[in-house]
């Protein structure tokens, strides 16, 4: 899968205090429920969201052009990724 880049926000399925979020499929879940499916009957996740595996820790990718995009589903995921206690993790953030 694509790696991230500056234009990403990182949701990382570990909690703050260091423990594995579960079930392990999260990501995939997760960013199976905004998909799509194509003309050729397969899913497509959103250009927006895409789940990843990073030094071994499950992760979704979300571009930040979803703000704008999608305001209401921006919020839900981040709302998800507090509400879970799970690290968010913004690249150009240099407070991270």
């Amino acid at each position: 899968m694509s790696e991230p880049t500056d234009n990403d926000i990182i949701i990382q399925g570990v909690t703050t205090s260091g423990r594995t979020f579960r079930p392990s499929d999260w990501a995939e879940r997760l960013s199976g429920s905004l998909s799509t499916f194509g003309e050729d009957h397969r899913m497509n996740y959103s250009p927006f969201v895409r789940p990843t595996t990073i030094n071994g820790i499950k992760c979704v990718i979300v571009n930040k052009a979803l703000k704008q995009a999608q305001p209401a589903t921006y919020s839900f995921l981040m709302g998800f990724a507090q509400s879970n206690d799970l690290n968010i993790i913004d690249p150009t953030d240099s407070t991270n």
